[in-house]
């Protein structure tokens, strides 16, 4: 048995467009944005949506949408959500990305919400 929710939403934008991509977002959605402490290539958008990270990432691929969810159990997650027709594609820093159905991406990463959050949100499985 092992508990996941939907974290994160990530607009990947190039990285010579990060900057840019990250001002006309915090300005759309009329939010402050910051970069967290040691992890430079991501832009938070502040409180944009209750319990869901909002961020614009500095990438060298695509540019696209992309979400991440978060578990206590990162080998249990893949293999449910391939189970259901995810294919695993890359494996990096304990990231596990998966292609989806339809071809999105999807990451599932370990725990980084606080307790609080990750207890009321995730999903028992």
């Amino acid at each position: 048995m092992h508990r996941s929710r939907l974290s994160t939403l990530l607009i990947d934008a190039p990285s010579g467009e990060v900057g840019a991509s990250a001002a006309f977002w915090a300005g759309a959605l009329g939010v402050p944005v910051e970069s967290p402490p040691g992890e430079p290539q991501f832009h938070t958008l502040l409180n944009c949506v209750p319990g869901l990270v909002v961020a614009v990432q500095s990438v060298e691929d695509a540019t696209r949408y992309h979400v991440d969810i978060e578990t206590d159990d990162v080998s249990a997650e893949v293999a449910r959500l391939s189970a259901l027709g995810a294919v695993e594609i890359a494996e990096w820093q304990g990231c596990h990305t998966l292609r989806v159905p339809g071809g999105h991406l999807l990451c599932v990463i370990p725990v980084h919400s606080n307790e609080e959050t990750f207890k009321a949100l995730a999903h028992t499985w």
